[in-house]
């Protein structure tokens, strides 16, 4: 059976719909950066995740050609993530989806070294006719944060921001945005197929002792 991270690590793709703290460890990730609206039809952000997709998906299939890495094993590959941020802006403007600046990106599996990763990019833009140039290796390690299960429409997630915000204040915690800690986000349902009202969103936020 395919390796799944999602049900491998619970702890960090299936919080329960109330917050809590995590200490999230370093993690690998196809990555592409971008700004503006994600819901732009053919706009940065939909052209960074065929992008993202097209180079997932040769590292999944390699096994079947004549590239060989070692360690590989047979996985899903990971739900989408992503990073956000708005110059001025502590968290989030839902009302500015304009101002946004992202990072886009997929969990890479432990095995993938930088030399499987370019080789991956190269193949993604030879066999898919796709300029994938775009896409980086991302190191990161999260530390420190708090997070829970957004059910509902994206733009229903201030409240559950305000849920967060409330235990970080009750537990001695308050939130620690910066240029390299962002809001982020884990899209556990697929927006062309399930309806607002019922997707699953993993929402995380770096955090720091409030007198730390």
């Amino acid at each position: 059976m395919a390796f799944d991270f999602k049900k491998e690590y619970k702890a960090l793709y299936q919080p329960k719909n109330t917050p809590s703290i995590v200490d999230v460890p370093e993690m690998n990730y196809i990555a592409v950066r971008g700004k503006g609206d994600p819901n732009d039809p053919g706009g940065a952000y939909q052209q960074a995740l065929n992008v993202l997709y097209a180079v997932a998906y040769t590292l999944k299939m390699s096994y079947k050609g004549n590239h060989r890495i070692d360690g590989f094993y047979e996985y899903v590959v990971p739900p989408l993530e992503g990073f956000w941020q708005q110059a001025g802006v502590e968290g989030v403007d839902y009302g500015n989806k304009a101002a946004f600046e992202w990072i886009s990106v997929l969990r890479l599996p432990e095995f993938v070294t930088r030399a499987d990763f370019d080789w991956a990019v190269a193949e993604a833009s030879r066999k898919k006719k796709l300029d994938c140039s775009a896409a980086e290796m991302l190191t990161l390690r999260e530390g420190l944060c708090v997070q829970m299960m957004h059910l509902g429409a994206y733009d229903d997630e201030p409240a559950s921001v305000a849920q967060m915000d409330a235990f970080l204040a009750a537990q001695g915690y308050v939130n620690d945005f910066s240029t390299q800690r962002r809001h982020h986000e884990i899209y556990l349902s697929d927006p062309r197929k399930t309806e607002p009202g019922k997707r699953k969103t993993v929402l995380r936020h770096p955090i720091r002792r409030q007198n730390g």
